[in-house]
């Protein structure tokens, strides 16, 4: 896996650096601002050499704000095909729901807190390179939790509901299965009932899971 990780703090670029790279996967460059990230997946872009992923902070120099997130949108329009996952010291609504707007693939919003779980941060680097989503169980909760959104999910049962939230964290099927102690099978009525209420028919490839949380997002 080919990693582009854009962070101001050295010392967390570092420290992101070391975990990709004692795991097997190649950190092509690590830079300190977005402007910087730009520039620099548009030369790979260039050179035919496409990372597989961006790492990269929400708020960056100069202004500490959006810098991150306003690079990372412009990096999946001009770059549909690179995952993008991004890290937040908290949980900021606006920004997770300007990311998710996009494309449904290849898509990741982690609080930074989260990098201390290194697989669970290492997976979520390696599913959103593969095309895949993360989400933080944090940002989720948050998301489906704004009380103007509730109609959308009016339909749903509590438990379906719990689906929903574990399948916008990227779980799968047989994951959402063992979190929630039940068989694989009862997840799988609970993903069809889902994508049912929520109007989503069959489509090729496997991105309603991801679409059945984009249509409340987007509701």
């Amino acid at each position: 896996m080919r990693v582009v990780i854009a962070e101001d703090s050295v010392l967390l670029r570092d420290g992101l650096t070391r975990l990709l790279t004692d795991r097997g996967h190649d950190v092509v460059a690590g830079v300190g601002d977005a402007v910087a990230l730009v520039r620099v997946v548009g030369e790979m872009a260039r050179e035919g050499s496409m990372p597989d992923v961006v790492v990269a902070d929400v708020r960056m120099p100069p202004t500490h704000t959006d810098e991150g997130v306003r690079a990372a949108v412009q990096l999946r329009r001009d770059h549909p095909e690179l995952g993008v996952l991004v890290l937040s010291q908290y949980v900021e609504e606006r920004y997770a729901t300007e990311l998710l707007a996009g494309s449904s693939r290849g898509v990741g919003y982690l609080l930074k807190d989260r990098v201390a779980e290194v697989r669970e941060f290492v997976d979520a680097v390696v599913r959103v390179a593969a095309g895949g989503t993360a989400l933080d169980p944090e940002v989720v909760a948050q998301l489906l939790g704004r009380s103007r959104k509730q109609y959308v999910l009016a339909g749903l049962t509590p438990r379906e509901r719990e689906v929903l939230g574990l399948m916008a964290e990227g779980r799968t099927n047989s994951a959402v299965a063992k979190q929630l102690v039940v068989s694989d099978g009862a997840v799988e009525k609970h993903v069809s009932n889902i994508f049912l209420k929520l109007g989503l028919a069959p489509s090729e490839g496997d991105h309603r899971r991801v679409l059945a949380v984009l249509t409340y997002l987007n509701s």
